[in-house]
């Protein structure tokens, strides 16, 4: 005796118990517990196969849809109607649909194109069938939130020495939020950075700038959507384009100064990232990268035999090259021990002549720093004499910091200062232009299908 078991596939239909039930002996029929396990197993994409709507049906595939020659993001689509039986949600909320709407057309308030989010089709969609219009307007939603909550240009899209990230969020669940409120458009738009940068720079956008200005701000807006929605009170930033280190204490700067940073060719330019500082190196050796042994030190040892007894340099048994520690040494007296797949760091430097220079670009991709000892009793909650005395020494000694503190490198060329007031920097690591082809929609896929 064979039979057709059908169940809704929302309290948990697996095909595995489609075949049972298929069966000549067919098992007994699940609980409504056993169902409910099997609908938090279930993923939306095998939901979605299993769906009888005409929604579910179209989302059923392994290819991102495509309505109206608009490609739409699959995985995050099947993710939000399985929260909703698949089955179509603005129909029956036309008041909230055009509020999110009208925010996405509103996109350039924030540095963004709504053409990145289908903008095009979002005021011509009313002659779309209702499958077809209610994907577009939810993946228009959804890919606007994504883009605020974590930049229009993501972790995954940008350059390996851009690795700045707010952390994940759920814009479906967002999306969701944004249901249930009076103001839906305001509860996505919450998703985007309150920092004073992201306030200056969106007012900036309201005074007609220049295009090429019009596009330092854009650019920069996007940065600000790469950070944390909530920046740690106690933190040490260092930008890379203003060339210039703050420490952050209790969300106060409470100290500034000038740095050295990496050189513009590629291979020697200093990330973006979000790294903590664990420890400090008080009176560190040396050991020197292979490429920079290889590159600059070498051809020197060709040249003059005596060259590394003349600079305190040893080659240990592994084969490194290392400078002793001392007043000489490339890392000075100083280094802040930061763990990162750059091997980039914090550090004082012998040669504090480069500090009056304007271009400061010189270093192999580590930040030297001008005021290390200030830095360092404030990171350690110490006096500067304790410091001093450490340093005094002579001894090579890794000392824990009491409380890890986060530093953050980046890569602003327009930010807010302290009062508030928006200062620009010139792009000397040709960063903006790669951005800003990222936010342009012109001959490239739409941000929504990624």
């Amino acid at each position: 005796m064979k039979f057709r078991l059908r169940i809704d596939p929302l309290a948990g239909v697996a095909l595995a118990l489609l075949a049972a039930a298929c069966a000549d002996d067919p098992p007994p029929a699940p609980t409504p517990d056993q169902l409910k396990a099997q609908a938090l197993a279930a993923t939306p994409a095998a939901l979605a196969a299993a769906s009888n709507t005409t929604l579910g049906k179209r989302l059923a595939g392994k290819s991102d849809p495509v309505v109206a020659g608009e490609q739409l993001n699959l995985d995050r689509l099947q993710r939000f109607y399985a929260h909703h039986n698949f089955e179509p949600v603005w129909t029956t909320r036309k008041g909230k649909a055009d509020a999110l709407t009208d925010a996405v057309l509103s996109a350039g308030d924030q540095g963004l194109d709504p053409s990145l989010f289908h903008g095009n089709m979002l005021v011509a969609s009313t002659v779309l069938p209702p499958v077809e219009r209610d994907l577009l307007l939810t993946d228009a939603y959804l890919a606007y939130a994504d883009a605020l909550a974590r930049g229009a240009l993501p972790v995954e899209r940008r350059s390996s020495d851009e690795v700045l990230t707010p952390g994940p969020v759920d814009v479906t669940a967002a999306l969701d939020k944004a249901l249930d409120s009076s103001d839906p458009a305001a509860k996505i738009e919450a998703l985007a950075p309150a920092t004073p940068t992201y306030r200056a720079l969106r007012q900036a956008l309201k005074d007609n700038p220049a295009p090429a200005r019009r596009h330092t701000i854009e650019v920069n807006l996007e940065r600000e959507r790469w950070l944390p929605r909530k920046l740690p009170a106690e933190r040490v930033w260092v930008n890379v384009a203003d060339q210039r280190l703050t420490m952050y204490s209790n969300d106060q700067p409470a100290l500034s100064m000038k740095v050295i940073v990496g050189m513009t060719g590629k291979g020697n330019q200093s990330p973006e990232m979000q790294v903590p500082i664990d420890a400090i190196w008080f009176n560190p050796p040396w050991s020197i990268p292979a490429d920079i042994t290889a590159n600059e030190i070498m051809p020197h040892v060709r040249d003059e035999p005596d060259y590394l007894e003349k600079h305190g340099l040893t080659l240990l048994p592994d084969g490194i090259l290392q400078q002793k520690a001392g007043p000489y040494s490339a890392l000075g007296v100083l280094m802040f021990d930061m763990n990162n797949k750059f091997d980039v760091y914090l550090h004082d430097t012998p040669s504090k002549q480069y500090f009056a220079r304007d271009d400061r670009h010189i270093s192999h991709g580590c930040i030297r720093i001008e005021n290390p000892r200030d830095l360092a009793a404030l990171v350690m909650g110490q006096p500067r004499v304790a410091i001093d005395e450490k340093i005094a020494t002579g001894n090579t000694t890794r000392t824990p910091v009491p409380k890890p503190v986060p530093v953050f490198v980046v890569y602003e060329t327009a930010f807010a200062d302290p009062d508030g007031k928006l200062q620009f920097r010139p792009d000397a690591y040709g960063r903006d232009a790669e951005i800003w082809q990222a936010l342009n929609p012109k001959g490239r896929t739409v941000v929504a299908a990624r």
